[in-house]
């Protein structure tokens, strides 16, 4: 089963152990507690003061789409940090400078058409019932050795860009489907799988909304336990299952990945 994916851990105060007998006064800090997501105006005043932050301390990052200057991947990670615009700052200034580094603005189809073309990781063409776009991995046709890693990565990129921009209105996150039918220690990627879920943790963060292996044979387990604890809190996401819940669970009859189709 599926959890809930947390980006941070809780936020607790340290406190030092005061003896029960002592006689001074135990000092607890106060907590204050901003719920800027529920006050438009104090979000764009925090949206305001990190990019003001941007510019004056990180002056020389890119402006324009994923810029010091874009508004909409500011308010997105100050969501992520929950409103902390110190917390934002670090890591929008690890975004952009990743973003631009990258060329995720220069990545098209014709620049990952040669990966493409082998059918190993493609968007769906409809959204799945929960109206979240897909990204649909299928294992058995990756063969690490084939191609160079970077070009798997653009590829891995250019599919995420791709499947963020059929986001409807109002929804947030993608489905994330590993078709592991057919899957040999030939398909095994353990450095690829860590990019993966590392573009989502540092440069994407509360995209991925869930990830579905489906039909994971026996030779996919020490995969997995090596995987899983460099997945970090990602691994929670994660949810083993068959076909038949892809089929039954996240799909109408119009709009099942032609892949799964019996």
């Amino acid at each position: 089963m599926a959890c809930c994916l947390r980006l941070r851990p809780p936020l607790y105060q340290h406190f030092n152990l005061v003896s029960i007998n002592s006689k001074k006064r135990i000092e607890v800090p106060e907590l204050s507690i901003r719920n800027c997501a529920a006050n438009p105006e104090n979000a764009h005043k925090l949206v305001l003061e990190v990019r003001e932050r941007l510019e004056k301390e990180h002056n020389y990052l890119p402006v324009g789409k994923y810029g010091r200057d874009d508004e909409e991947m500011i308010l997105w990670f100050l969501k992520d940090r929950k409103f902390s615009s110190g917390e934002a700052v670090s890591k929008l200034t690890k975004a952009i400078r990743w973003h631009h580094e990258f060329g995720v603005s220069e990545l098209s189809e014709e620049s990952v058409k040669h990966v493409a073309e082998t059918g190993k990781s493609y968007v769906h063409d409809y959204l799945d019932v929960y109206d979240r776009p897909v990204l649909i991995v299928e294992a058995s046709k990756h063969f690490p050795e084939e191609h160079e890693r970077r070009e798997d990565e653009k590829l891995c990129v250019f599919l995420i860009e791709k499947a963020l921009r059929k986001l409807p209105d109002g929804k947030e996150e993608i489905l994330g489907i590993f078709d592991l039918r057919g899957f040999g220690m030939q398909n095994a990627d353990i450095k690829f799988l860590t990019f993966l879920f590392d573009v989502f943790y540092y440069y994407y963060p509360r995209r991925l909304g869930e990830v579905l292996f489906v039909e994971a044979p026996f030779v996919f387990k020490p995969v997995w336990q090596l995987a899983k604890p460099l997945l970090k809190s990602y691994a929670s996401l994660v949810r083993f299952c068959s076909v038949k819940t892809v089929m039954e669970e996240y799909f109408t009859a119009d709009t099942i990945p032609s892949t799964f189709k019996e």
